[in-house]
């Protein structure tokens, strides 16, 4: 595997397939130029390279590929899971903006106490609106491929977010943040939110939390056309300074555990990018995270 050299980037990459969808004209298995599965081509499934398109495979096995050619289906988290949300609830519930609003329907135990002694005890009840956390939180979530091992640690985070938030809304993205997001991804295809639109409905007020594993091919964050599933138009790291620009409150959440961060590129470059707001998305690594913000 050590000997194995990569194409030599992200274009070259692109123009070989081309050529080889044009030039192969039968199944191929093994080896290391064809379309095929096994061996040690760049293209196609069930093989290795270091640096490759994947064509026709269940799922990700390697984390190296640069493009997946195939009709992918993500499933959206769960918000109604309650088992072991609590002590993320209490860690988030570190977050808070509480205000008075709206009626009057909670007793001022203090002021009802003065009123009455005023008043040579005859009762007198006050009454206040109750307490409201009204922190805003945007909520950007990874998911799919490599995401996939993490669904049910980021179903519980997502649901305790949306329990202890009342002002939070959520989107999806795919590895790294693009011109698009959703938030259905049943119907992402058809249903995708312009990323300038999200810009620009929310305000600084808010505060960002992404979450995901940041683990993907270097040229989806740095690259245009780089994204692994699209031809992208603009990089990934010119749609993340967007966000870092407009919103002074961010931080990342990654599940994959601290210790293996030193292993994978793009995270010790997002992480980076970040200034160290990156933490792991354990109890702990919430706690430090709502410290920040």
């Amino acid at each position: 595997m050590e000997e194995i050299k990569a194409l030599g980037g992200l274009d070259k990459l692109i123009d070989r397939v081309k050529a080889l969808m044009k030039e192969q004209k039968e199944r191929h298995e093994g080896g290391s130029k064809w379309i095929g599965t096994g061996g040690i081509s760049p293209f196609g499934a069930y093989g290795y390279n270091p640096e490759g398109i994947r064509i026709g495979q269940n799922e990700s096995r390697h984390r190296k590929a640069v493009k997946v050619w195939d009709k992918r289906n993500f499933v959206n988290l769960r918000d109604d899971i309650a088992l072991d949300t609590r002590n993320m609830k209490m860690a988030l519930r570190k977050l808070r903006v509480l205000t008075r609003e709206g009626l009057a329907e909670e007793l001022d135990l203090n002021a009802t106490i003065k009123k009455t002694s005023d008043n040579a005890g005859m009762l007198d009840l006050k009454m206040v609106p109750k307490k409201r956390n009204h922190v805003k939180v945007l909520l950007l979530l990874d998911i799919g491929g490599s995401m996939d091992d993490h669904i049910a640690l980021c179903s519980r985070l997502f649901s305790a977010a949306k329990y202890e938030f009342k002002n939070i809304d959520s989107y999806y993205f795919h590895n790294c943040i693009y011109e698009n997001l959703w938030m259905d991804n049943t119907r992402r295809e058809s249903s995708l939110v312009a990323t300038y639109d999200v810009l620009h409905k929310y305000n600084k007020d808010y505060k960002v939390i992404i979450v995901g594993d940041a683990s993907m091919s270097i040229y989806e964050i740095m690259n245009k056309y780089g994204s692994v599933e699209h031809y992208n138009l603009e990089s990934g790291i010119t749609w993340m300074n967007r966000f870092k620009a407009q919103f002074t409150d961010m931080v990342w959440l990654n599940p994959t555990p601290k210790n293996h961060w030193r292993f994978t590129e793009s995270i010790g470059h997002l992480q980076r990018f970040m200034d160290d707001r990156m933490f792991p998305l354990t109890l702990e690594g919430i706690e430090d995270a709502v410290g920040v913000l």
